[in-house]
């Protein structure tokens, strides 16, 4: 497709979208509020959830079914809490004191990328922050997602038409959806919001559009010698295989203490985690990887098709629902302390806490900078050490991080599946991306009573210790 005609394609779905727009931001907060429940009915609605679960897994063979409903659902409804009593329309705060009055106000069109991993409940999130706040969204799904995330807007058409509001708010790229059409939306835009592969969130901070994008996720986990080791295996196991880890949020790597090593292990074999050996080990590196990078037929496959594809024939193996293997060093050299987004957990031996801090901050270097880190303890003052000292932007304690990072309804996060990884992971915010990423606020300034200072105000301290 030459170059010109995928800015005309663009060009025409950007008119569509600003016209669809103009109307949308006529609409009070009631209006506002009864498209975003319309919209996300086409998802919450039980029939339409199991269809385009089954769709997405099958287009794209990630992932299972009953993980992606589960998913669907929880993030949709998570998010429409969060969405329920927020303000988005005409003026949303008042502070008297300070004499400003905010007011929200749209960002126009927002064009979002959408990875294959999560092919519906991804561009669902976008669509409902960017409704809330009167955008129009053009989606960019990844070419094996194409089909499930064209279903949902299609489904979600049908309750626009219910209540009467413009299609055009949310389009998608029409198919096939190639780099040239990709680009073109990214300089066409208003806002760029882009989760998945760090080549496309590198392409959205070059388009010249303002962008929110979010880092490389390889999350490690702390266990340290007061952590709850039956709890802490049991969220271990159900966070990193849920959906066969397709989460940037799952855990990839285990930094136990020396002096619960042996009985953590224990605790990971009884959820039917499996520890293979050295031979086995090397196997399963030669084919997660092909020519330094991770190969897609292993990617959220089940144990039993990664064990195939590598020869692993021992039946304690091909019959774990979780690998491990164990690592000793991070980066190039040691392919597992990366992300691997596979049903495979790297396990290291820390002598205390202060060298389990050293071992992840070592991985976090590597890869996954940024992003996130998970503490299993009872030293819950631990945690803050690590808020403290570790280059991530979330802590995660005591909970099943791939449900708690993207927010959960027992943590105060935000309900996202987009997490900003800040500076450390080249992202221009450090926050779970939601509405208030989707809106412009204007501030009316009136005056208020002066608050001058005087030089002695500010230096007296330092004229007494240094000057006098």
């Amino acid at each position: 497709m030459a170059q010109m005609d995928a800015s005309s394609q663009v060009a025409q779905l950007i008119q569509q979208a600003g016209e669809a727009q103009k109307k949308l931001e006529t609409y009070d907060q009631v209006a506002v509020d009864e498209l975003v429940i319309a919209a996300a009915w086409a998802l919450i609605n039980p029939v339409n959830n199991q269809k385009l679960s089954e769709l997405a897994v099958a287009e794209t063979g990630l992932g299972n079914v009953a993980d992606k409903i589960t998913k669907n659902h929880r993030k949709t409804l998570g998010l429409l809490r969060d969405l329920k009593e927020a303000k988005t329309v005409g003026v949303i705060n008042r502070d008297p004191k300070n004499g400003i009055v905010e007011i929200a106000r749209p960002v126009g069109i927002v064009g979002a990328i959408v990875p294959s991993t999560n092919p519906v409940a991804t561009p669902m999130n976008m669509i409902l922050n960017a409704l809330k706040c009167r955008n129009a969204i053009i989606l960019s799904p990844s070419p094996k997602g194409q089909p499930s995330c064209t279903r949902l807007i299609e489904l979600i058409y049908l309750e626009l038409d219910r209540i009467g509001a413009p299609r055009n708010l949310v389009q998608t790229l029409p198919t096939p959806v190639s780099k040239d059409l990709s680009m073109e939306m990214l300089k066409q835009v208003d806002l760029v919001v882009v989760t998945g592969s760090q080549n496309n969130v590198r392409a959205a901070y070059t388009c010249g559009t303002p962008a929110f994008g979010v880092g490389a996720g390889n999350v490690t986990s702390l266990i340290d010698e007061t952590a709850d080791l039956v709890s802490a295996a049991a969220k271990i196991k159900a966070s990193k295989t849920f959906d066969n880890a397709t989460s940037c949020s799952s855990e990839n790597s285990l930094v136990i203490v020396d002096s619960v090593y042996k009985d953590m292990l224990a605790a990971l074999e009884a959820v039917n985690a499996c520890l293979l050996t050295p031979e086995e080990t090397a196997n399963l590196q030669s084919v997660l990887w092909h020519k330094g990078h991770l190969n897609a037929a292993m990617l959220a496959k089940p144990v039993g098709v990664m064990c195939e594809l590598a020869g692993i024939t021992r039946k304690a193996a091909c019959e774990a629902d979780l690998l491990m293997v164990k690592e000793t060093g991070a980066g190039a050299d040691f392919p597992f302390s990366g992300e691997k987004m596979a049903l495979v957990l790297a396990l290291y031996r820390a002598q205390d806490f202060d060298h389990a801090k050293q071992v992840a901050a070592e991985i976090l270097n590597y890869q996954g900078k940024g992003h996130s880190l998970s503490l299993h303890s009872q030293a819950i003052d631990r945690a803050e050490t690590l808020g403290l000292e570790m280059p991530v932007c979330r802590v995660i304690v005591n909970q099943a991080h791939c449900f708690a990072t993207g927010g959960s309804f027992d943590n105060g996060l935000p309900f996202s599946l987009s997490m900003g990884c800040g500076t450390w992971g080249g992202n221009v915010t450090d926050q779970n991306v939601h509405y208030r990423h989707f809106m412009n606020v204007t501030k009316v300034v009136q005056t208020i009573p002066a608050r001058e200072v005087s030089i002695a105000d500010i230096f007296a301290d330092y004229q007494l210790r240094y000057l006098s």
